[in-house]
């Protein structure tokens, strides 16, 4: 979060009376969000989850009796997150906050609109941003070919230290000024 509400992929939405789930197709990125009045549990920082803690209302805007708006908060992320695709990260103090505004289009139901407000510490002010989503229409079920994003991963993760391979499947930094990893059970080279 909230960089998973960018699908390039499919992304589908299941609403259920108590939670609504949004089921993403790249790397299995799926999402929970509890709409059954639930409050935010107390210790939630002792376990912090990559997608976080999504608690969401129905609202009535347009005052027609029907619900037509999720207003979603999530807290409780863990890091280390990237803001979105460019790799831009979010501050390690996990203290993000994302709140969305998930409606249909007035004039065109196959379009939902996401708009997306990230309140974080790595940044000077809210971003805020607006995902719209296409609903492909159909008779028949697609069944896109399955692909998985870890096939092709650069991330390395070592000890609490992230790196990346290179073009040339060697170990890189992440970060300038970065460490390299413990190599003592490694032969080294003479020099």
């Amino acid at each position: 979060m909230p960089r998973i509400m960018a699908p390039y992929g499919s992304m589908e939405i299941v609403v259920l009376p108590q939670i609504t789930y949004v089921l993403i197709d790249h790397i299995n990125d799926n999402r929970r969000i509890y709409t059954d009045g639930r409050s935010f549990p107390a210790g939630m920082a002792d376990d912090p989850q990559f997608n976080g803690y999504s608690i969401g209302r129905w609202a009535d805007e347009d005052g027609d009796g029907r619900y037509d708006t999720l207003t979603v908060e999530t807290r409780g992320l863990k890091g280390p997150r990237t803001f979105e695709m460019t790799g831009i990260p979010l501050h390690e103090d996990n203290q993000t906050i994302v709140r969305e505004r998930i409606y249909l289009d007035k004039n065109n139901p196959n379009i939902l609109h996401n708009e997306i407000t990230t309140i974080d510490n790595a940044l000077t002010r809210p971003w805020v941003v607006i995902k719209d989503y296409r609903r492909t229409q159909t008779n028949q079920p697609i069944w896109w070919k399955e692909t998985h994003c870890p096939e092709n991963n650069v991330h390395v993760a070592i000890g609490n230290e992230n790196y990346f391979l290179s073009g040339d499947g060697l170990l890189m930094p992440a970060k300038k000024g970065q460490q390299p990893p413990d190599l003592r059970y490694f032969k080294q080279p003479a020099n």
